[in-house]
């Protein structure tokens, strides 16, 4: 399900994107607009996101081998960390540089009012973008508002592509504002402000996703599993106490550690028994836990 989810996103993501971007490509032409250019830049930059997300995706999902026992789950995690690093920071930091050059050069910005309805159509495009991606994490994020989601969300294809939208909706206010303002003053100093303006954007987005997918690549910890475990193991007749609990995200699915207290008068057998029971009850009541090991001991 998670997959399915991410596989919608992309998609709508894609598709919104790539209208988008040969549309702005060509009004920036067209116009001469700075900011017009950032925001062609930015929407081809998503595109190229879209195709490495689905990559890892796909490759996540091999299965496991001698060599890699809990499979290529986080292999996710290191495909967003690309799109993460080189195609938002160096979309961020070429529309810098590009609004910087234009802030001396003073380009004419011609044709406005067609790039002004370019920026609305891309707006509609980006809406029903974002609106896609939203609608595959309604799930997932529950009652949860979008920014504790974000925080934390073991699906970095779907934390990517909210990112993506939401900069590129934001950038388009932006686009559009320093364009009026072009417009109504004749000076394109605001149009090149408008470039460095969305490139800053994107380096701060960048910076979002990045630390999220970092912190996941060292492997996260799923608290609400986590805590719904150990709240279970303590309900149970033969564990005296839990001692300690690690729940772990591999990808979409979590490994579970257990390190817990059994009744000492417990047989071997029974324990093993009793052990298997809980095991199972587990995965069946948590479907990202794929893995659960459980040590028996007596001491922290």
């Amino acid at each position: 399900m998670p997959h399915d989810n991410s596989t919608k996103a992309i998609v709508y993501a894609f598709a919104a994107n790539l209208g988008i971007a040969v549309s702005k490509t060509g009004a920036a032409i067209w116009t001469g607009s700075g900011s017009l250019l950032a925001e062609a830049i930015h929407s081809f930059a998503d595109c190229g996101n879209q195709v490495l997300l689905f990559i890892g995706m796909k490759r996540a999902e091999r299965l496991a081998t001698a060599k890699h026992p809990m499979g290529y789950g986080r292999e996710s995690y290191i495909w967003s960390m690309m799109v993460a690093i080189t195609l938002f920071s160096v979309g961020g930091l070429f529309s810098i540089y590009e609004g910087w050059l234009r802030m001396g050069e003073r380009h004419e910005v011609e044709n406005a009012g067609a790039a002004m309805l370019v920026l609305l159509i891309a707006v509609a495009l980006e809406a029903f973008s974002l609106k896609g991606a939203l609608s595959a994490l309604q799930d997932e994020k529950g009652r949860r508002g979008l920014w504790q989601w974000f925080r934390e969300t073991q699906s970095s294809e779907l934390m990517v592509v909210v990112g993506e939208d939401l900069a590129a909706l934001l950038g388009l206010v932006i686009a559009a504002l320093m364009l009026g303002l072009t417009m109504l003053t004749g000076n394109s100093v605001y149009d090149a402000m408008g470039s460095i303006m969305i490139g800053m954007l994107l380096v701060i987005v960048a910076a979002l996703v990045g630390r999220e997918v970092h912190s996941l690549l060292l492997g996260e910890a799923d608290t609400a599993i986590r805590d719904a475990v150990r709240s279970f193991l303590q309900q149970q007749p033969e564990v005296v106490r839990v001692l300690n609990i690690w729940a772990i995200s591999h990808g979409n699915q979590v490994m579970v550690a257990v390190k817990a207290e059994l009744l000492p008068d417990l047989r071997v057998a029974e324990a093993a028994v009793a052990i298997n029971k809980m095991e199972q009850q587990i995965k069946s009541a948590h479907n990202r836990v794929n893995w659960v090991f459980f040590e028996i001991d007596n001491s922290d």
